[in-house]
């Protein structure tokens, strides 16, 4: 995705592998822009509901895990500088 290296295929392993039903895309600012491209790629293979999160993205430490328990999110999407990994 332009200069970003968003990797397509690893997300959809993560999808396929854990098969959430709602799903919260969490984005930098640099790749909101992409977002309802990431959708359209999620839909192609899985169906569930998409939230996307339109507030601040500044790393690991912002998640918005109240919120995703609110809306009993499965998975978060986050998009960052390094891979890690985390549960609700």
């Amino acid at each position: 995705m332009n200069s970003y290296n968003v990797d397509l295929q690893q997300l959809k392993s993560v999808i396929e592998k854990q098969r959430p039903k709602t799903v919260l895309l969490q984005l930098p600012d640099g790749l909101k822009p992409k977002a309802l491209q990431i959708v359209d790629f999620i839909k192609s293979f899985h169906d569930c509901d998409i939230y996307i999160w339109s507030g601040s993205c500044f790393g690991a430490c912002d998640l918005p895990i109240a919120y995703c328990k609110q809306l009993n999110i499965d998975l978060i999407l986050h998009f960052g500088h390094f891979p890690f990994k985390t549960e609700i």
